[in-house]
């Protein structure tokens, strides 16, 4: 089963994650933050990954450290259900529309973390929630994730919209590229023989 259960303690987070990457989208997810555990809903929805998160962060200081520390064991339990790859489509994309706003993300399961990043939210605040912070999450699950992301807002004027837009643009492009390849479900996906 391609799944994992990690956790992660710091003097600013104490997280819990557990990921099966062949679910059915089956979530729960608790961190303190409610616009992010909507988003963390909407990514395990979409990508069909089941997913329980649990952060307890220093949600008085502010929300940066339990939205990157999420992030960052996010992508370390991916890359671990992971394995070494093998049989995996590797590559994903989506092109996801949301009322007034329409994201691209297309994604590469490489081992090589970049992250592209072209969303200029219009508003610093959805609700109480920093929007810089969307950013954020990504490029940490990007880095400890092996990810190379690019994200795009493509229209937009809605700041919620858009921030869900690229959440489910991520979630539908893990889907296609965590997904085996018939074709190919022994093979790593690389000419070198490894990712």
């Amino acid at each position: 089963m391609r799944s994992a259960t990690l956790t992660r303690k710091t003097a600013e987070t104490d997280i819990s994650v557990e990921i099966n990457l062949d679910g059915s989208g089956r979530y729960d997810n608790q961190t303190g933050v409610g616009f992010f555990d909507h988003m963390l809903d909407q990514l395990a929805r979409h990508s069909l990954i089941d997913m329980t998160v649990r952060c307890a962060g220093d949600l008085h200081i502010d929300d940066h450290h339990t939205v990157e520390d999420v992030g960052i064991a996010l992508g370390q339990a991916l890359s671990q259900a992971l394995g070494d790859k093998r049989g995996i489509r590797r590559y994903g994309a989506c092109l996801l529309p949301m009322d007034d706003a329409l994201v691209r993300a297309a994604l590469d399961l490489s081992g090589r973390p970049y992250l592209v990043w072209n969303m200029n939210l219009p508003t610093a605040k959805i609700g109480t929630f920093d929007t810089e912070l969307v950013r954020e999450f990504f490029q940490a699950l990007s880095t400890h994730g092996g990810i190379t992301l690019h994200v795009d807002a493509l229209h937009g004027i809605n700041s919620h919209h858009m921030a869900e837009a690229a959440f489910k643009a991520v979630a539908r492009a893990l889907r296609e590229a965590v997904e085996t390849d018939p074709r190919k479900a022994d093979a790593i996906p690389s000419t070198k023989g490894s990712l």
